[in-house]
């Protein structure tokens, strides 16, 4: 059991299995309010656009879904950064182990 431990902390296994379980249990909720709250503000500062996901540009028979790609990164943006506060504040940083 000893050498088990050992591993996990020398390779950094504890702070993956955190911030994917950290990352799973937040994403459905930082979805929510990047798609419920910020895309339809900042669709009414651009003007028209009634909803961020529902920006376009036509090109010919084909539409570039530029909104739904800033609402994507502004998602990723978010969960990323609970994810390495969340981290930060709980100290899990500091159970992995370094080598040397």
């Amino acid at each position: 059991m000893k050498g088990f431990l050992n591993f996990v902390r020398e390779q950094g296994v504890v702070g993956l299995a955190v911030g994917f379980i950290l990352g799973g249990a937040v994403s459905k909720v930082v979805s929510s309010i990047v798609t419920d709250l910020l895309n339809p503000l900042i669709g009414l500062l651009l003007g028209k656009v009634g909803n961020l996901n529902e920006a376009f540009i036509q090109i010919g028979e084909s539409q570039l879904m530029w909104g739904k790609f800033i609402s994507t990164t502004i998602d990723f943006i978010v969960i990323a950064l609970v994810v390495y506060f969340g981290v930060k504040l709980l100290k899990l940083d500091k159970l992995d182990k370094k080598k040397g």
